[in-house]
């Protein structure tokens, strides 16, 4: 080793004061193998072993609330999280009982969900401001599962309010199916984490969220129209069930109930408007408005005492009751039915929780961990499935409105739950005359955030229209089939887009950037200099059996020579020559002789005696990219032009070499590989290696001519 280093420097002084052409040698490091075996088994030994250090770390990491609440710092952290966590418990009640239509669930469900949920986060995750527990489009899923099963079970889902919590079968059984299904959420999302599934959220793209969070809430508006207007239809389900409520609603128009629709109209401008100054004086504001709070107290109030359900047959919440239900065990027989459905959801529920989470830990200078997020999820989904609650995850309106009141740690959390609790406990019988109608206006203006997204696809689509064209496909198919079906056809676009992007990338000819040693295309700059009697193409992808043929193609377009037609053009026009001359003379049927007819064979069209094939954009190769890279070396070879690859990197040469590019002894390595493109153009200019490269060996040799 110390001996290359002497030879580094010997040969870059000589390059400096001589200007001449020299050699570096540039030696890859030698790696030890790794016996996969043994690391394997070293691993489960250690993950097997039980020590109190060992247990006491796994405790600490599996309740991360045990590392940072002795730190807590009292004085400086106190207010804002007890600020922020009475104003998300305020916000939470008025949404956790709107969300329940989305669920087809009673009321008391999702105050369940949201206590639990905060108590449990509290303890297992490692965000400091995250919000979990009820989510729009969670509660979306979920009741799209609830329905299927009551219709299974033979239920008619035609009237829209179901009995009360234990009066009568339909509600017992939503109950057992709620609970199952959220069990089955839990264990994906468990499983998860016990197996390191964290990077899964990698393969669900920016445009595929969006697009999806559009289209379900396209789905969610849709099935909150009903209650704006006050009609009565059945709960569409299955594929296209947005086509399907929307030639409901218009079919059923005439039976609109007049009040409901008033107070719609009222409601959803006075929470637009309050929402509108609240964005506009968010920096003055040291707290969001509890506008939602507000509209509830007063249309409970307004529809109490003024008996719209009585007088109007406006439809209201109805009761809810008090305490606690006695924990009752989830039905496992209904888990393998829901299985596949809990699968998109438990992905969901992660990847915003992580989403969240992350952005979060970014703007705030801290960092989480994904699989703990997993734990913490999916324990939020476990303990509550027992106490009549139903999937839940990281909301974005809440967490957002959390780190704009002051909160510095999950004890904001805590005080949410005590919020819900005093609800559940005190409080519910309140909300018996709350107009539904006023539920799904809370919802449809909470969705704000997600239709608006309409207004960027032209910037979206001036940025990337590849990216504009997943979003448009995962809204579509989420909105017009089902939340699961788009989120699996944004998935799949979004990996075929990447798939296509690759299988036709940019290809191009390259010119000399003049008084340079840099090279660009030819096609996108002025002023580019034309290299004699060389031929400089870029590849912007990895070569793979995708694209082998597109390779090809593009570099036989761009060179103007395909070598496989000219090779088959000599060899007819030798073989004409050939029965030519054993029927006469040594001249040609042109008249000419045979030294000139052997001149003709070299078409006016090959230009160029070397190729240099720029690898810096192929970032590996497989076994069919290595075989064409080999089969070009051939066919330009048998016209006699020589092929350089240039800049490659260190997993494309072990590939070739593995792939025999170079040989068996890798004899004409130094010939065939360059550090970069100017040095493969002096060494195609001059056909041959310098004198002072013979002595080494081959071995990772790269011919450095000098640039000036």
């Amino acid at each position: 080793m110390e001996h290359s280093e002497e030879l580094i420097e010997i040969f870059v002084a000589t390059r400096m004061e001589n200007s001449t052409s020299s050699c570096f040698l540039m030696e890859r490091k030698t790696h030890v193998k790794i016996n996969r075996k043994e690391v394997m088994l070293a691993k489960l030994r250690k993950s097997c072993s039980c020590t109190p250090k060992k247990i006491k770390n796994f405790v600490m990491d599996f309740l991360p609330v045990l590392q940072w609440l002795p730190k807590y710092q009292c004085k400086e952290y106190i207010w804002g999280d007890v600020m922020s966590g009475l104003v998300i418990g305020i916000i939470l009640v008025p949404q956790a009982i709107a969300y329940s239509l989305l669920a087809g669930l009673k009321p008391i469900y999702s105050l369940y969900t949201s206590f639990f949920a905060n108590i449990i986060y509290f303890l297992m995750g490692t965000s400091r401001h995250v919000s979990v527990g009820i989510f729009s489009l969670i509660s979306l899923m979920v009741g799209q599962v609830v329905d299927r099963e009551l219709l299974l079970a033979g239920f008619d889902l035609n009237d829209d309010a179901p009995p009360a919590l234990g009066d009568g079968s339909l509600q017992n059984d939503s109950q057992s199916n709620t609970t199952a299904f959220n069990l089955t959420i839990a264990g994906m999302n468990v499983l998860m984490g016990i197996f390191r599934l964290g990077f899964v959220s990698m393969y669900l793209s920016e445009s595929v969220l969006d697009g999806f969070a559009t289209g379900a809430s396209l789905t969610i508006l849709t099935a909150q129209v009903k209650y704006l207007i006050g009609i009565k239809i059945p709960r569409s389900q299955g594929h296209g069930m947005l086509v399907i409520t929307w030639i409901n609603i218009f079919r059923n128009i005439s039976q609109a109930n007049l009040c409901d629709v008033i107070t719609s109209a009222i409601c959803i401008v006075v929470l637009v408007t309050a929402k509108e100054l609240g964005d506009r004086y968010k920096h003055k504001l040291k707290f969001p408005l509890p506008t939602e709070l507000v509209v509830i107290v007063v249309a409970t109030l307004v529809s109490h005492y003024g008996k719209l359900n009585e007088v109007y047959a406006s439809s209201v919440s109805g009761a809810i009751p008090t305490g606690f239900i006695p924990p009752k065990v989830p039905n496992f027989n209904l888990m393998l039915r829901v299985a596949v459905d809990a699968l998109p959801l438990a992905i969901v529920s992660f990847v915003f929780t992580v989403s969240l989470s992350e952005m979060c830990a970014k703007k705030y200078a801290y960092t989480i961990r994904a699989n703990q997020e997993m734990f913490a999820v999916g324990f939020c989904n476990i303990i509550p499935s027992f106490f009549h609650s139903f999937a839940t995850s990281a909301a974005l309106a809440k967490t957002l409105v959390k780190t704009s009141t002051g909160c510095q740690t999950q004890v904001s959390g805590v005080i949410s739950a005590m919020v819900v609790l005093l609800v559940l406990l005190f409080l519910a019988p309140l909300f018996y005359s709350l107009q539904k109608c006023v539920l799904a206006c809370i919802i449809i203006v909470s969705l704000r955030g997600a239709l608006r997204k309409f207004r960027d696809v032209p910037a979206r689509y001036h940025v990337n229209k590849v990216d504009t064209l997943v979003w448009v496909v995962t809204m579509s198919a989420s909105a017009l089939i089902s939340t699961e079906i788009g989120l699996l056809v944004g998935i799949v676009f979004s990996m075929l887009c990447i798939i296509v992007r690759t299988q036709r990338p940019r290809t191009a000819l390259l010119g000399q950037i003049q008084d340079t040693s840099f090279y660009e295309d030819d096609l996108e700059y002025e002023n580019l200099s034309s290299v004699p009697k060389v031929k400089i193409f870029r590849f912007e992808a990895p070569l793979y059996y995708a694209n082998r043929n597109y390779f090809l193609k593009s570099l036989y377009r761009l060179t103007n020579l395909d070598p496989n037609l000219e090779a088959a053009r000599r060899k007819k026009y030798e073989k004409k020559e050939k029965q030519h001359l054993k029927k006469g003379g040594d001249t040609t049927a042109n008249g000419l002789g045979i030294t000139d007819t052997i001149l003709q064979l070299v078409p006016k069209q090959i230009d160029f005696q070397a190729l240099v094939v720029d690898c810096s954009s192929i970032s590996f190769l497989d076994t069919t990219g290595v075989n064409t890279l080999k089969e070009i070396l051939k066919d330009y070879k048998d016209l006699n032009i020589s092929v350089l690859l240039a800049c490659c990197n260190p997993s494309v040469i072990d590939s070739l070499k593995r792939g025999g590019y170079f040989g068996k002894d890798f004899g004409s390595m130094q010939e065939m590989l360059f550090y970069s493109i100017h040095n493969a153009v002096r060494f195609a200019k001059d056909q041959k290696l310098p004198a002072d490269c013979s002595p080494f060996s081959p071995e990772e040799l790269y011919c450095l001519s000098d640039a000036t």
